[in-house]
């Protein structure tokens, strides 16, 4: 018997309509004439709590950390107890297993973990479901892989796993009991990646607040070559008195002298430099789930979650493939449907899309098609099914026509231009001028404005020159202008964020190394990891623009936390290493034997972290901590939040400790 183990029931209800018949429904899994079908409902299994690796844990003290489990326990999940015996059953029966996870790491772990659990010696295949129309079911059954091809994911996801346990269990355990001992009644989550991603947000806000706006100005001059007047922009000398330290021209009264010089100049100018070359830009690569996070939420304000979830429902209802992907190509064999998925996209009702479609050429194959760039997975595309696009939601709408259009802009042509850069010389001052000239649209037909970033030194047209030409001046102009604060985070932006973590680095020569870093997190994670920021109350949202505000808890704990877990140098290192362990060139054990050790060093860290005390008696025996009032046997009496470290008592009068005078005047 062949058994089929899909991650969730709708995925393994698609499997069996295109596995032959007759079906049949039961308890738990589907029967056809093509094997068995059962499913889980995410991970069956979960990781143990440390209370359930020893009683003792179930109490949290500083003395019983780290928590290090010298052999990581799984645990059958309680809402999950029925189907995993059901699970367990039909394994025993089957001759192969044919594992159906998402073609992910995560998905890669969760039916693996089952199958290591009850020890199964049963060979197992492997179907990669990209897509969950027909075509593609088909196509991946006649294609299975040996599941052992994915061990090294396993591995990856295995270190992530156990790696977020041991910072997690740990460090959430080590602050909350130091911010307890100062008097903070609270608990404090630390996570891998939340921890520094709820510090990028800290870090913003700090830099909003202590910003203060300069002055400075920007010269530029207007010339005149033959019939032709253009602008151009003043480059200031290295060592020109003046300037900020962004080498921007701050100084009023120079840039006053300076304006007067260049009138003044009896001489035109002269050109020093113009030349023109060809550029092409390649068409812009179909979005992983991130990029389309960032795009649907600059072109239409949708939170992270809302476009992974709205994705979600467009993948099962088998419109666009898979959507939790960090890839942004597509394998070569793809392109065999591409006549078909523009067809179907040139009947939609939608004009712009149906239009773009109508012109594009099937023929073309842009960069995207590389099967060196796909692991288990590609970018998200719309699949072979027809689309009634008037019976989608607005957000679905919205998701499917960026999906869409990425797709359709892959059978343009790349886009073709002239630049010309050109550079004069006036009054002894450079000016430089850029230009270009569009030869072929190409795929930016597609996008239009939003395909393109004008610089503000880009001019639109200019003449054609040769060294040693003269250009009349005709006029100078300094505008001034001030700098502004950074922006706020948003969702949206965050998550950018978490992607392109190496501008954020605090190590520089670290920050060139992970520029090629996935960031922190994962596709699938990052909206999640926000989300929970704001739900439990480090983060809000204000005003239309949903910007998020760090609350008092976010800066309690950013605060105290060590730079190791706020600074996302560590952990996108560790991201890199999951990544390279994806490719079995890192290895499982080295890598939670770093994580252990770094999780002892903060836990020992957290014990003489320098927290502000919080409550309106310090203890005046320790002078530490705070005296809190608590019920004793004898009724009320007050004692130091540090206990047992400081066993201080005194009795409560009138809702207030009673501090013998000796005391109160040595706290003094």
């Amino acid at each position: 018997m062949r058994l089929f183990i899909a991650e969730k029931p709708s995925m393994a209800a698609e499997i069996a309509k295109c596995l032959p018949g007759p079906a049949s429904r039961k308890d738990g899994y589907i029967n056809t004439g093509g094997g068995v079908i059962t499913w889980g409902y995410g991970h069956i299994l979960r990781q143990a709590e440390p209370d359930e690796y020893d009683p003792k844990y179930e109490r949290w003290r500083a003395e019983d950390l780290p928590i290090i489990p010298r052999e990581w326990k799984l645990l059958v999940a309680d809402s999950c107890k029925k189907q995993f015996e059901i699970v367990k059953n039909l394994i025993d029966q089957a001759t192969e297993i044919v594992h159906a996870g998402d073609p992910d790491r995560e998905g890669q772990l969760l039916i693996d973990e089952v199958l290591d659990y009850v020890d199964n010696q049963k060979p197992v295949r492997r179907i990669l479901l990209n897509a969950l129309d027909e075509q593609s079911i088909k196509k991946a059954i006649v294609n299975l892989r040996d599941n052992q091809d994915f061990f090294n994911l396993k591995q990856s996801a295995l270190a992530r796993s156990r790696a977020d346990w041991l910072i997690g269990m740990n460090l959430s355990r080590a602050f909350t009991l130091a911010a307890q001992r100062a008097g903070h009644r609270t608990t404090l989550p630390v996570g891998r990646v939340k921890t520094p991603t709820l510090a990028l947000v800290v870090r913003r806000e700090r830099e909003i607040e202590n910003f203060k706006p300069a002055d400075y100005f920007t010269v530029k001059a207007d010339f005149q070559h033959s019939d032709t007047v253009f602008t151009a922009y003043w480059k200031p000398r290295e060592d020109q008195p003046g300037l900020d330290p962004e080498g921007r021209l701050a100084d009023k009264a120079i840039a006053k002298a300076l304006l007067e010089m260049l009138e003044g100049a009896a001489q035109p100018a002269a050109v020093t430099l113009c030349e023109t070359s060809e550029k092409k830009e390649p068409q812009r690569l179909p979005p992983a789930l991130s990029t389309l996070q960032v795009m649907a939420g600059k072109k239409f304000g949708y939170d992270p979650q809302v476009v992974l979830d709205t994705a979600q429902k467009l993948y099962e209802r088998k419109l666009t493939t898979y959507p939790r992907s960090d890839c942004e190509f597509l394998p070569e064999s793809q392109h065999e449907d591409a006549a078909r998925i523009l067809g179907n996209l040139s009947g939609l009702a939608h004009g712009e899309l149906a239009g773009w479609s109508g012109k594009a050429d099937s023929l073309t194959r842009s960069r995207a098609w590389n099967d060196k760039k796909i692991t288990a997975h590609h970018a998200i595309i719309p699949t072979v099914e027809r689309c009634n696009y008037a019976a989608l939601s607005e957000t679905e709408r919205n998701i499917y026509f960026l999906i869409a259009q990425a797709y359709i802009a892959q059978f343009y042509p790349v886009h073709v231009y002239d630049q010309t850069k050109a550079e004069l010389e006036h009054a002894g001052e450079r000016f430089t001028a850029n230009g270009r000239i569009i030869k072929e649209l190409g795929w930016k037909e597609v996008y239009g404005a939003d395909a393109e970033e004008k610089k503000e030194d880009d001019s639109t047209t200019l003449p054609a020159m040769t060294k040693g030409d003269s250009a009349e001046f005709i006029r100078a102009s300094a505008d001034k202008k001030s700098t502004k604060a950074p922006g706020r985070f948003t969702a949206a932006t965050l998550l950018a964020a978490m992607k392109e973590i190496h501008k954020y680095v605090k190590n520089p020569d670290l920050k060139k190394q992970l520029k090629d870093v996935a960031g922190i997190g994962t596709e699938a994670t990052r909206a999640t990891i926000i989300k929970e920021l704001i739900e439990r109350g480090f983060l809000r949202e204000e005003t239309k623009k949903k910007y998020l505000k760090p609350t008092e808890p976010a800066y309690l704990l950013v605060d105290m936390l060590p730079e190791e877990i706020t600074y996302p140098d560590f952990t996108a290192l560790w991201e890199d290493i999951l990544q390279q362990m994806a490719d079995g060139s890192a290895n499982l054990d080295t890598f939670l034997g770093q994580q252990a050790r770094f999780a002892a060093s903060l836990c020992y860290k957290a014990k003489g972290a320098n927290i502000p005390l919080k409550g309106e008696h310090h203890c005046p025996r320790c002078r530490k901590g705070v005296l809190q009032l608590r019920n004793g046997k004898h009724g009320k009496f007050w004692g130091c939040s540090r206990y047992p470290s400081c066993r201080a008592s005194y009795d409560d009068k009138n809702d207030k400790p009673d501090i013998p005078v000796r005391q109160t005047e040595g706290q003094g």
